[in-house]
């Protein structure tokens, strides 16, 4: 396997790319007539399912999911740690209908970008902050209203393994003013799929889903508190990921 996985990344790459672009012209042309909740699983859920299929078969990154029967019945905001491109596709297929809150420069992607602004995403300008906060908490609402989870990488960008990055409290703010639990989810994917460099190698990323938690009040500090409590618990089950020893070629 080791001999030829620069041959399987390169084919990898190559069927990803060739797939996602056949998968946005076809989305381009049904996708609009479909209601969201078809329109989400034809255009996201199923191209997600083959993305991680393809590093399965190709590549070798197979995984374990822990903590499913924490999953609850009603769609609410999801705190996941943020290492690798691998998550975003995993987290996409297995909750729907799922928004998530992304570089509102991704929507100028040609093809790409264009069928993604069919899925209803928080497009953010992260050159703004304070109006990024604001836009976060009154379409995040919506879209849990409608009955979509709403997926929030609290750290704001990929952190490479060993790191930890500072959690925003938006994912909670936006959660307990909709009277609803952030599931916090813990991964290992970095390890296998690094945030720098084309590189991958094969093993078995563990997915941790943890328990629903709640805010004890509405108030700001019960928001920080909830925030923090996510945060530790997710540093801390990827911290135990980390020291199970990091895999072998």
């Amino acid at each position: 396997m080791s001999l030829l996985l620069p041959v399987r990344i390169a084919l990898f790459y190559f069927m990803l790319a060739f797939t996602a672009f056949a998968w946005c012209l076809v989305s381009l042309v049904f996708a609009p007539f479909m209601a969201f909740r078809a329109r989400y699983r034809f255009v996201v859920q199923n191209w997600c399912r083959c993305a991680v299929w393809l590093g399965k078969t190709l590549v070798g990154l197979r995984y374990e999911v822990h903590g499913a029967e924490n999953v609850p019945a009603r769609p609410c905001v999801i705190l996941a740690k943020h290492q690798s491109t691998w998550e975003t596709f995993f987290l996409s297929a297995y909750f729907e209908p799922l928004t998530q809150v992304l570089k509102r420069e991704l929507l100028r992607v040609p093809f790409f970008g264009w069928a993604i602004m069919l899925l209803k995403p928080i497009a953010i300008d992260r050159d703004n902050p304070k109006a990024a906060l604001r836009q976060v908490a009154k379409q995040g609402h919506e879209r849990l209203e409608q009955g979509a989870w709403v997926l929030i990488f609290p750290e704001g960008t990929r952190v490479p393994v060993g790191e930890q990055g500072k959690f925003s409290r938006s994912g909670a703010a936006l959660a307990v003013n909709a009277g609803l639990p952030v599931l916090p989810i813990a991964h290992n994917a970095g390890m296998f799929w690094p945030k720098a460099g084309w590189g991958k190698r094969p093993g078995t990323i563990q997915v941790v889903i943890g328990p629903a938690m709640f805010a004890d009040s509405e108030s700001p500090r019960a928001i920080a508190e909830l925030n923090q409590r996510a945060e530790d618990w997710i540093n801390a089950q990827v911290s135990q990921l980390e020291a199970q020893g990091r895999p072998t070629l």
